[in-house]
Parts: C-alpha cells; sequence; structure tokens
C-alpha cells in the first residue's frame, strides 16, 4: 500500500509520542494513539489524553485517542480491535511508551522495577504480538521501537536500561522471525542527552538543562527535537523504507554506541 497508513502509537499522547503522533498525521497517516490521562511515575503528563483529543479535534487531523495501559493485554488487544475495525486494516506499529524514573538497583524498589519492565519491555511485547497478524493479513508492515542509549548501560538508571537493553534484543529477534513475511521491524534512539523529552523533564523535577544552553545537540548543530524523531519514524514506516530492517537509526549523538559527542569547548 503507498501513500496513507493506519499506524497505532503507544504512549502517543505525550512527549516523543505526541509529536510523533502528531508528525504522522500531518503526513496524511491514521494515527491510533494511546496512553493513560493520569500522571505517571517519573512522568509530568497530567491529562495529556484530554489534550490531545482537543488538539487534534481543532487542527482536523485524522487521529483517534483512546485512553489504555500497555501493560494490560486486555487494553491492548481493545485498541488493535477499535483500530482494524474503524479502519479495516494495520499497516504499521510504533512501540514509544516508557517509563524511566532514576536509581540504581539499591535504591529501585521491586514494584517500581516490575513496572518499569511491565510498560518499557512487556509493552512492546503486548503490542507487537496482536498487531503482527493484522501486518500478516495486509502482506506486511512495519514495527518501529522507540529504544535509548540507556540500553547500553548508563548510570543511575538500572531498570531503565535493562528494559532498554531489553528492547533491541527483542527488536533484533522480531526482525528475524517475521522477515519472510515482510514485517520491517527497527529500533530509532533519540536524542543523546540533548532532547526535551518527556521522560527526561519527568526525571527532573518537569526542567531538561541537557535541552537548553550548552547542550550537546547533534550534527544539525542544536539539539534533537520529538520532531526530528518523527521524521524518522515517517520514513520508518514508508514505502521507501521497504528494505530495511533489523536496524537501530541513532537520532542524536550516536548515544547507542557509547556517546553523546561532548560539547565543543570554545577556542
Amino acid at each position: 500500500m503507498t501513500g496513507s497508513k493506519v499506524v497505532i502509537v503507544t504512549g502517543g499522547t505525550f512527549g516523543i509520542g505526541h509529536d510523533i503522533t502528531l508528525g504522522l498525521a500531518e503526513r496524511g497517516h491514521h494515527v491510533v494513539a494511546f496512553g493513560l490521562d493520569a500522571r505517571q511515575i517519573s512522568s509530568t503528563a497530567d491529562g495529556s489524553v484530554t489534550r490531545l483529543r482537543d488538539e487534534v479535534a481543532q487542527r482536523e487531523l485524522p487521529v483517534d485517542v483512546l485512553e489504555a495501559d500497555v501493560a494490560d493485554a486486555e487494553a491492548v488487544a481493545s485498541v488493535v480491535d477499535f483500530t482494524a475495525t474503524r479502519h479495516g486494516r494495520i499497516d504499521a506499529l510504533v512501540n514509544n511508551a516508557a517509563i524511566g524514573p532514576l536509581g540504581t538497583i539499591l535504591d529501585t524498589d521491586e514494584e517500581t522495577f516490575d513496572r518499569i519492565l511491565a510498560v518499557n519491555l512487556k509493552g512492546p511485547y503486548l503490542c507487537s504480538r496482536a498487531v503482527v497478524p493484522h501486518l500478516r493479513q495486509v502482506g506486511g508492515g512495519s514495527i518501529v521501537n522507540i529504544g535509548s542509549g540507556s540500553g547500553w548501560g548508563k548510570p543511575n538508571m538500572a531498570a531503565y536500561s535493562a528494559s532498554k537493553g531489553g528492547m533491541f534484543a527483542l527488536s533484533a529477534a522480531t526482525a528475524y522471525d517475521f522477515f519472510h513475511d515482510r514485517i520491517r521491524v527497527n529500533t530509532v534512539v533519540p536524542g543523546g542527552g540533548g532532547i526535551a523529552s518527556g521522560i527526561t523533564a519527568g526525571r527532573l523535577g518537569g526542567n531538561n538543562p541537557m535541552a537548553g544552553a550548552g547542550a550537546h545537540g547533534s550534527a544539525a548543530g542544536r539539539p534533537v527535537t520529538g520532531t526530528d524523531v518523527a521524521n524518522v519514524v515517517g520514513f520508518l514506516i514508508s514505502d521507501a523504507a521497504e528494505t530495511v530492517s533489523g536496524t537501530v537509526v541513532d537520532v542524536g549523538c550516536f548515544s547507542h554506541q557509547g556517546g553523546p559527542v561532548q560539547r565543543r569547548e570554545s577556542a
């Protein structure tokens, strides 16, 4: 299928997910975005579902906004059923929903550890499992997983790093498993220390000094934005990327390879 796609975006109501939702809709794709309206651990998102509904209605964008927990199998199934019934097909899935409390293994309690893994790793598993049969029905499609450079291990991010490391492995395994079904699976790593994401702001009480003056930035000479990530996601779900699978695309400062690149000091 060329042109417009039907795309599910998890965590699509806030932060990078919000920008992905709008970016895809502005390209003419039909987006079903879902998230939770209540503030989650390490998040500043209150009422994001309600606000996004108002925003897409005002802008007349092709977006359906649902409230659902990505870690709940029944809720995920309901979102997928809604999408297939409303649009008659599903062409792509963007696994973006994540929470990212800081902490070492000593100061991360068991309940928090379980919740991080449930949202960040079990969620993509549940959503991919529910969507793959629909992608098969239409002869293929695309899954884009939003990763993190912390998946290779970062200080004070034990549980989050574990979940994002698992995402790299899950992405690669899924790409192999459904290669012959023409289902492409790729991972996008945002930022590299300079993106004003919802997770980063939530960790730091609503502030993100990494996105301001002195941020590491990107090869573009500025910090990365959610729109930059949305542009890459838009490419990966498009027919122009029909041969691209099993890749990691770093949108920022090589953060999946040990970055970010440090800020250049003044001469």
